[in-house]
């Protein structure tokens, strides 16, 4: 009859060591905002696939495709029905097969918290640029949440991120002050893989007119 307490004394022994490793294992959420920020300085190019998914504004849309990033400054977003946003290192291009008019924005509107560009390009410092910074258990991955300090929030009220132990980020959260909801989703990724610089080149179609517009992403 007494033989059973030492076993279920060892079963309990090791759920607690168990609990004491994960404890000692999972990062604090200033020290995966570092590695999340040293992981994409460091990072020189990335092939992935991805999934968009915005809702707001009355509008409920999923979209996916293939992303191609080259530093400094260039990326492609490839989507499925044929629409194309590319970043050459000045410009972004925004055009779908068809359209009489490709848009064109500077580069520079891009790099703030509103787009998930300047996060895969390493322009960021996750710690100093948001507040209230929370980290969550996401299986084998964690959520990195947090709110945009007041001089970068016009649009984001906050931003989760999913990411690996070793900084990779593997979805991006966006949730805007009205409401709507962004959500990017990375499979199949594939870091600093040669990609050719004119990948990132785009030349609008005959007869498109090329016109200024607002940044798509």
């Amino acid at each position: 009859m007494h033989s059973a307490r030492p076993v279920t004394h060892l079963i309990i022994g090791l759920l607690l060591c168990a609990a004491t490793l994960r404890a000692q294992q999972s990062p604090t959420a200033a020290a995966l905002a570092r590695k999340v920020d040293d992981h994409y300085n460091h990072l020189t190019t990335l092939e992935a696939h991805y999934t968009e998914h915005y809702a707001g504004m009355g509008l409920n849309r999923t979209e996916s495709g293939t992303l191609l990033l080259k530093k400094p400054g260039r990326m492609r977003w490839t989507y499925e029905s044929g629409k194309l946003f590319l970043l050459d290192g000045k410009n972004a291009w925004s055009y779908s097969p068809g359209d009489a008019e490709a848009q064109k924005a500077p580069a520079k509107e891009l790099d703030d918290l509103r787009s998930p560009l300047r996060l895969l390009l390493g322009h960021t410092q996750l710690a100093k640029e948001l507040d209230n910074l929370t980290i969550a258990p996401a299986g084998a991955s964690f959520v990195l949440s947090g709110t945009p300090k007041q001089d970068a929030a016009q649009r984001i009220q906050s931003l989760a991120l999913t990411v690996t132990a070793d900084g990779a980020i593997t979805a991006i959260r966006m949730q805007e002050s009205d409401g709507a909801v962004t959500d990017f989703a990375f499979t199949d990724m594939h870091e600093n893989v040669p990609v050719p610089a004119n990948t990132f080149v785009f030349t609008p179609p005959p007869g498109v007119v090329v016109v200024n517009g607002p940044p798509p992403i």
